[in-house]
């Protein structure tokens, strides 16, 4: 294309984009997904396009960082309306310096399991203390305990030779899990209820316990509709996957 070195002011271009169908959006945020990851995403979503009542034996678990402080912190592109989840048009997320504390949670289908806070740099041994002392129990108060399936992401404490080796001695059965997935885990919606519930209370906790105590008596109070819809939606989230071609979706 042939550059010129006529003069156009903002408000020239922002009145083409508009007419051109473009506004001006704050950008969504989704981790980014490398070549290799999309392609291991989409043959993970082909392989279970056709799961429905597999989904209700999965107990789905995360760990995430709840920030004392939160600000805006949005970025504006310009899209079209059905252009949120294109990639040219996501805002890649990073590390938070901000002060807060970590969780672990999990849930299936029909129920919650437990919320456990988590200080300070966490390895293996220490995730092998957290499923021992708080899953396992939660886990021996299923029904048919032996059909769930324990699905983790491939964070590095959760796949150590350690954990792998308690978890076979366990006979945990683990779902295997595509990197750069976090749209695929419908925790991470539980995560976002739970982020809502805490940011709605007035006032805010100001410190660590507080906010500790907020976070207990908030994921107690979730419903059994919300986790049962999270777990329904699988199907849509490996469909939106393949639509997508392995790119990072809505969810």
């Amino acid at each position: 294309m042939d550059s010129t070195s006529t003069i156009v002011s903002a408000r020239t271009i922002q009145r083409a984009l508009h007419e051109s169908g473009y506004s001006g959006y704050k950008g969504a945020r989704k981790p980014f997904v490398n070549e290799t990851n999309r392609k291991k995403r989409l043959c993970w979503a082909k392989q279970r396009k056709n799961w429905e009542s597999e989904w209700e034996n999965i107990i789905w678990s995360d760990e995430s960082y709840f920030h004392l402080f939160n600000g805006d912190g949005r970025i504006w592109v310009w899209r079209q309306p059905k252009e949120r989840f294109n990639k040219d048009c996501l805002i890649p997320t990073h590390k938070s310096g901000q002060d807060g504390i970590m969780v672990w949670g999990c849930f299936h289908k029909n129920g919650l399991g437990p919320l456990v806070r988590l200080d300070g740099r966490v390895n293996s041994g220490d995730y092998i203390n957290l499923l021992q002392n708080n899953f396992l129990p939660y886990l021996d108060t299923l029904e048919d305990k032996e059909n769930f399936i324990f699905q983790e992401d491939n964070a590095p404490i959760h796949t150590s030779r350690r954990s792998t080796e308690w978890k076979t001695r366990n006979n945990l059965t683990s779902l295997p899990w595509p990197a750069q997935s976090p749209d695929l885990n419908p925790i991470e919606h539980l995560w976002d209820v739970l982020e809502r519930k805490i940011r709605a209370r007035n006032p805010l906790p100001t410190s660590k316990e507080g906010l500790w105590q907020v976070l207990q008596e908030e994921w107690l109070q979730i419903g059994n509709d919300v986790i049962q819809s999270l777990a329904d939606s699988m199907p849509r989230r490996v469909a939106a996957v393949i639509k997508s071609k392995g790119y990072p979706t809505k969810y």
